[in-house]
C-alpha cells in the first residue's frame, strides 16, 4: 500500500468507529509516524511504506479506536510509544560529503548522481530521498553507496551502467559495458519516426540499423503497437541486452537480429530505415570525457575515420530496402546535418526535415526516396 492508500484506510476505519474528523486525525498520526509536515503528506503519495512504519500506523489506530480518544490525546498518554530515532541530519551530512567526494573527481552533476546512488541503494524513488533520510541507513548499505561512489569519482564509472538501468522516451532500459547508453536526443529521433510511422496505414515495417539497447526499436514498437520493427545489430552483446529489454518492456512487434547493415536483408523491404550510427571522428573521440573513453562500446561511437562511413554506406544501399514513399532517418553529431544532408540527396533522397535537439543543434534529418509521391 502507498502513502495515499494507506491515509485512506485510515480514514476509513476511524470512521468506522463515529471519529467526527477520521481523515484529520488520520493525518496528524501518519506525518507523526512519517516524521513530516500534515500538509507535506500528499506530495509523497505515491511513496511505498516500510513494515515498522505500517505497523506503528495500525497500533495507534487500534488504541484510538479502543479508546475512542484522538491522536493528540494518544500522544499525551504516552502509552504507545511512537517515537523513532531522526537520524535525517546524519544521513543529509553524509549525502552532502558524498556529493562533495565526486565533484573533487570531476564529477559533473556531483549531487544529482549522489541521489541516484543513495536512491538505488536504499530502493526509494530518488523524488522521496529526503523523506527516507529520517530512517537509518544500515553499514551494508553504506558499504554498498561507498562502493558506487568509488566506482563513480575514482574510476569514472558511468552512472547509468552503475545503476544497471536509465530510463529512455518512458521506458525502462537495461544497460551495460555491451551497449551505449540511451540519450535524451536520440528521443528527438524517436518521436519524429513515431508522427511519420502514425500517418502510414496498415503495418509499416521499420529497420532499426545499430540497435545497441533497443532503445530506438523498443520505444518505437510501443508508441506505434501496430508497426513491425527488426533492430539490426553486429554485435551478439548488444542483442543479448536488447532482447532482454524487449521482455522488460513486454513489446511483441520488435524482434532483433544481428546483420551487418543490410548483410541479413537481402530482399526484404521495409518502410522506414532509421540509424543513429557511430558517428564521432576518430581525433574526437580520442578527446572524449572518460566515462565515455574507458567504459562505452568504442564501436557504437566511432567509425574510426571521418564519422561519416556508415552514414554514407546507408544512403548509397538504403534505396534498395525502401518501398515506395520509404522514409530514411538519421541521428547526426553537432556539425554533421549539412554533409549528411548532402549524402542523402546525392543517394536519390528528398531531405523532409532536420530537427534541432534541446540545445539547438541540429540533430535529426530525415528524407525520403526521391521520385515517390
Amino acid at each position: 500500500m502507498n502513502l495515499l492508500e494507506i491515509l485512506n484506510f485510515s480514514k476509513e476505519y476511524l470512521q468506522k468507529y463515529s471519529f467526527s474528523k477520521p481523515r484529520l486525525e488520520s493525518e496528524k498520526l501518519i506525518a507523526n509516524v512519517l516524521q513530516l509536515d500534515r500538509i507535506s503528506l500528499y506530495m509523497y503519495s505515491d511513496m511505498e511504506l516500510d513494515d515498522e512504519q505500517k505497523s506503528k500506523i495500525k497500533t495507534c489506530l487500534r488504541e484510538m479506536a479502543r479508546k475512542r480518544i484522538g491522536f493528540d490525546e494518544l500522544i499525551k498518554s504516552k502509552e504507545v510509544n511512537i517515537n523513532t530515532v531522526n537520524y535525517k541530519n546524519e544521513n543529509i551530512d553524509l549525502l552532502n560529503k558524498s556529493a562533495e567526494y565526486l565533484k573533487k573527481h570531476g564529477v559533473s552533476s556531483p549531487m544529482l548522481d549522489t541521489e541516484y546512488i543513495f536512491s538505488h541503494v536504499l530502493n526509494v524513488s530518488r523524488l522521496v530521498l529526503t523523506l527516507n533520510l529520517n530512517k537509518k541507513i544500515e553499514d551494508s548499505a553504506k558499504d554498498k553507496i561507498r562502493e558506487l561512489l568509488i566506482a563513480r569519482g575514482k574510476h569514472r564509472k558511468p552512472l547509468q551502467y552503475l545503476l544497471g538501468e536509465w530510463e529512455f522516451f518512458g521506458y525502462p532500459f537495461k544497460v551495460d559495458e555491451r551497449v551505449l547508453i540511451p540519450r535524451s536526443d536520440t528521443e528527438i529521433l524517436v518521436e519524429q519516426c513515431k508522427f511519420l510511422l502514425k500517418e502510414m496505414v496498415g503495418s509499416p515495417k521499420v529497420l532499426d540499423i545499430g540497435t545497441g539497447s533497443g532503445a530506438i526499436a523498443i520505444s518505437l514498437g510501443k508508441e506505434v503497437p501496430n508497426a513491425k520493427i527488426i533492430g539490426a545489430d553486429i554485435s551478439d552483446g548488444a542483442l543479448e541486452v536488447a532482447e532482454t529489454n524487449r521482455k522488460l518492456n513486454q513489446v511483441e512487434n520488435v524482434t532483433f537480429v544481428k546483420s551487418d547493415v543490410f548483410s541479413a536483408f537481402k530482399d526484404e523491404k521495409f518502410n522506414m530505415i532509421i540509424s543513429n550510427p557511430p558517428y564521432i571522428p576518430l581525433n574526437e573521440y580520442q578527446e572524449l570525457m572518460p566515462e565515455v573513453l574507458k567504459y562505452e562500446p568504442e564501436n557504437a561511437l566511432t567509425d574510426n575515420g571521418d564519422g561519416y562511413y556508415f552514414y554514407s554506406k546507408i544512403s548509397k544501399e538504403a534505396s534498395t530496402y525502401l518501398n515506395d514513399n520509404g522514409i530514411l532517418a538519421f541521428e547526426v553529431g553537432y556539425n554533421q546535418a549539412e554533409t549528411v544532408s548532402e549524402l542523402m540527396q546525392e543517394n536519390g533522397f528528398d531531405i523532409l526535415s532536420i530537427v534541432k535537439d534541446y540545445g539547438g543543434i541540429d540533430r535529426v534529418v530525415i528524407g525520403k526516396k526521391c521520385g515517390d509521391k
